[in-house]
């Protein structure tokens, strides 16, 4: 179990060190507008959600707590959202960010993203925009690297990533955002702030992957259990705003990933690589219209690495 646990670990650390596996860290990445339609608008996670948000404080750390697992119902209940996500690594003095926009319907539940790696990690290839479908238990990845055919897309199951596609496809599934909240602990809850002009609370403190998987549904649990069992501290620091209909309008996690270097004598030394990942959620209220790639769209071939 211990071997099979740094096995793990090991590939994890070096999805997230040599380009999130999937060849998405650049040193640069331009922003795209979103792809999908809808109107601005606001719609409310219901009078209990406000109750909790408006009640929560340093004093009531209980509620503080509550009103972390209350956030992905309120999401379900709104429907879709317009999403922004960036994903920072830094790892040995380097820091590479990546940016993606959006949209999610947290009611179907399912999600667009497009991330746009204009460079290699050399600087020296254009790539187009590479477009990700989120849907529980599976990514799609239109663009995805080296092999594949420009029409074509590639299906990952989420569940037997090492870290449950929290960090592997440069974007923290929003949904997963949402759900990490269930295992919320030691949290604290400062005054009011503002963020691009609106109210919010902010909150703060640790989730426990563990304890997320367990209060998720079940067609999400296998994702965040795997996330726990990657992850070897099993506990991941967050920053979540909320406004005072309970709805999060921003969510940052802080993930460490430990990467040990064997030497050719067999000796090695550990290295860190940190890594914050910030969603973004926006216009709430429209339904978007996100369509899963057809099977015959889905490439069956092997997928070679970009970087080779």
């Amino acid at each position: 179990m211990a071997a099979q646990g740094h096995r793990r670990r090991a590939a994890m650390a070096t999805a997230m060190a040599g380009g999130l596996a999937l060849g998405l860290l650049v040193t640069g990445c331009a922003e795209q507008e979103p792809d999908g339609d809808g109107q601005d608008g606001t719609a409310g996670g219901g009078a209990e959600a406000r109750w909790a948000v408006r009640t929560a404080d340093a004093v009531h750390p209980g509620r503080a707590v509550e009103a972390m697992r209350r956030v992905a119902g309120a999401l379900a209940r709104t429907g879709g959202a317009r999403v922004r996500t960036s994903m920072e690594t830094e790892s040995g003095g380097t820091r590479l960010t990546i940016l993606g926009r959006g949209v999610y319907d947290f009611a179907r539940p399912v999600g667009r993203l497009t991330v746009r790696v204009p460079q290699d990690a050399r600087g020296t290839a254009e790539h187009r925009p590479i477009t990700e479908v989120f849907t529980p238990g599976a990514l799609y990845m239109k663009n995805r690297g080296a092999g594949v055919p420009p029409e074509k897309w590639v299906r990952l199951d989420t569940a037997a990533l090492p870290d449950g596609d929290l960090l592997t496809s440069g974007a923290t599934d929003p949904l997963a955002a949402a759900e990490l909240l269930g295992g919320a602990r030691e949290v604290t809850s400062m005054r009011d702030e503002g963020l691009d002009g609106m109210p919010v609370r902010h909150f703060w403190g640790t989730i426990d992957l563990a304890e997320a998987a367990r209060r998720a549904p079940a067609r999400d649990r296998a994702v965040l259990t795997a996330a726990a069992r990657g992850f070897s501290a099993g506990t991941v620091a967050f920053d979540a705003f909320l406004d005072e209909e309970g709805l999060p309008r921003l969510l940052r996690y802080r993930f460490g990933v430990d990467e040990r270097e064997e030497a050719a004598d067999g000796s090695g030394a550990g290295k860190r690589t940190t890594v914050v990942s910030t969603v973004e959620l926006s216009s709430f209220g429209f339904a978007p219209d996100i369509r899963l790639p057809e099977s015959g769209d889905i490439y069956a071939g092997r997928v070679r690495s970009p970087r080779k």
